[in-house]
């Protein structure tokens, strides 16, 4: 990403919706010039501002700001959070793929980390006996990001409440990520892990479902005796939020539902575009998503996708992930988020350039 994702004019990678630019959300969310004037650029509470902390809650959870911290992006709040409830020594379940920040901090910490593995031969369904058998009395955490980057896999609601009793037959925290959250497709969104259990820990940013990771916003809902173990830390890094993120994003929150509902209904579309153009085919495979806006796509006869994804980066400025990134060579991180235009230019790419390689058509079996 660091190396391709810059200078890519066609973006068929990533793991988030369109970018919203600050005139069209400024619009949705009724943004005034002189609340902008306003605004005085003092020191903000170590914990965020109490309007935005109260905001997040009421959204997520039952209201309670004291359960909210408003961090730099959701990697301060992995990196916040990880810190804090862990130790030399601790096990840790993560599954797998995960977000890197999280495997790699535990592994600093001096964590054990034990892989939940997500399997292609199973459609990445979540296993929940084999997270059974991988969980001890040991076990200080368990990491999750449902719905799943990069493959789309989430729970059912039953699913949720049996991982969480997982969780707590053994007294661990359970860390969710909940950066897409936001979006699915035939289920409503699951609720809040903190409404359930008093040891979870949920992670959100305005970056992927919200299409605003320009903000830099993101937040940890947790317990106050949790939350309080996140200050010294912070005070030595980053203190405070800017009053002027902590407006927007005050904003961009109460309006989530309008904001959300327009980046999902076009990644539907896109979604439906894919399904319909790799209808026929077998050169591309990939298990349909309940959530998100990913599949980890099979590119058949292609045992490692990293080279044909550089090739398109330089040959065709255009962006996808390989799997290598995520543990699984032969695929890659398909990303449909994006503006229908490119995202349809992309595909297009992409069917050329397997075209080259030999194959009759681009299409793939939706499996």
């Amino acid at each position: 990403m660091r190396q391709h994702y810059f200078d890519a004019l066609v973006d068929i990678g990533s793991s988030g919706v369109q970018d919203f630019g600050f005139g069209e959300l400024r619009e949705i969310i009724g943004l005034r010039n002189e609340e902008l004037d306003r605004l005085v650029m003092r020191d903000s509470p170590t914990f965020g501002h109490d309007d935005l902390r109260r905001t997040i809650a009421e959204r997520w959870r039952d209201g309670d700001p004291e359960w909210v911290i408003a961090t730099h992006g959701a990697s301060e709040a992995i990196f916040l959070a990880m810190n804090s409830i862990l130790e030399p020594g601790d096990h840790v379940v993560a599954l797998d793929p995960i977000y890197h920040g999280y495997e790699t901090i535990a592994r600093t910490v001096g964590c054990e980390v034990t892989p939940w593995r997500l399997r292609p031969e199973t459609g990445f369904e979540p296993d929940l006996d084999e997270l059974a058998a991988l969980v001890t009395p040991r076990t200080k955490a368990i990491v999750v990001n449902f719905p799943h980057n990069p493959t789309g896999a989430s729970l059912s609601v039953a699913g949720q409440r049996r991982l969480i009793e997982t969780a707590e037959s053994v007294g661990a925290h359970l860390v969710w990520d909940t950066a897409l959250a936001e979006l699915t497709y035939d289920t409503s969104p699951l609720p809040d892990p903190t409404t359930l259990y008093r040891r979870a820990i949920s992670i959100g940013t305005l970056s992927k479902a919200f299409g605003l990771p320009g903000m830099r916003l993101g937040w940890c809902i947790a317990s106050p005796e949790t939350l309080a173990g996140f200050v010294t830390l912070r005070d030595a890094m980053t203190l405070h939020l800017s009053p002027l993120v902590e407006t927007i994003g005050e904003k961009v929150i109460r309006h989530a539902d309008r904001i959300v509902s327009r980046r999902l209904e076009q990644a539907r579309d896109n979604l439906t575009f894919l399904a319909k153009y790799t209808a026929d085919s077998t050169v591309l495979s990939y298990a349909p998503p309940v959530g998100g806006v990913t599949v980890f796509a099979r590119l058949e006869g292609l045992e490692d996708t990293t080279e044909f994804c550089r090739m398109l980066s330089s040959k065709r400025r255009t962006m996808l992930v390989p799997g290598t990134a995520f543990g699984h060579s032969d695929r890659v991180r398909l990303g449909f988020g994006g503006k229908q235009s490119e995202f349809r230019e992309g595909i297009q790419i992409l069917g050329e350039e397997l075209s080259l390689l030999g194959s009759n058509s681009v299409g793939g079996r939706n499996a």
